[in-house]
């Protein structure tokens, strides 16, 4: 498996080209994503997104419809993707597919593992493909999500932090922005976090 990574638009969000065999999955294509993007894949089969803010899926809709693939989101974000909640003037898209919850899909003869992780944004999830751990703006390095948005929820990050707690596996994790990190290490300063929200 090959990461492809790029920094877009003036928030910095990662977007992600990840190759698997001979076939690309683009993860949040956000801001100036697109012609990186374009000037990158070969083989790109799926768009992935971890939530529905405008910085994350701003590319959406051109990325779909210049490559004719489908785009996945998490069903509790997929409001965002039309109604622009931030008034940020964010290119309308449609989702293919609504994730639900913790699922686990197959596109193209790949498994991927969506895990949900609300608090940011209502649908917010990590994106697991083999092992690398897609957190989107769950978990950066040494950090969090913020939860002072507009449909964030303070005490859903907190359940979600405890179920990442529980996790065994320690993933490489792949941010949505800043740095990537593990999840060994997230998991020694996440406590803090806890009493922090409470």
């Amino acid at each position: 498996m090959d990461i492809n990574q790029k920094a877009c638009g003036m928030y910095m969000t990662n977007c992600y080209i990840v190759k698997v065999d001979d076939k690309e999955f683009i993860i949040d294509p956000g801001v100036d994503a697109a012609s990186w993007v374009k000037d990158n894949v070969k083989n790109p089969i799926a768009i992935l997104n971890t939530h529905g803010h405008f910085d994350h899926i701003w590319s959406n809709q051109e990325l779909k419809e210049y490559f004719n693939i489908p785009i996945y989101t998490p069903k509790d974000d997929v409001f965002m993707l039309t109604s622009d909640p931030f008034s940020q003037g964010t290119p309308s898209s449609s989702a293919d597919f609504e994730i639900v919850g913790d699922e686990d899909i197959e596109v193209g003869g790949i498994n991927i593992k969506y895990l949900f992780f609300p608090g940011h944004t209502p649908g917010c999830s990590a994106i697991l493909i083999k092992d690398a751990f897609f957190s989107g703006d769950f978990i950066f390095k040494n950090s969090i999500g913020r939860v002072d948005f507009p449909y964030s929820n303070p005490d859903e990050m907190k359940k979600s932090i405890k179920k990442f707690l529980k996790i065994t596996e320690n993933y490489r994790i792949f941010p949505g922005h800043g740095e990537s990190t593990t999840v060994f290490d997230e998991q020694k300063t996440l406590p803090a976090w806890l009493n922090y929200l409470a």
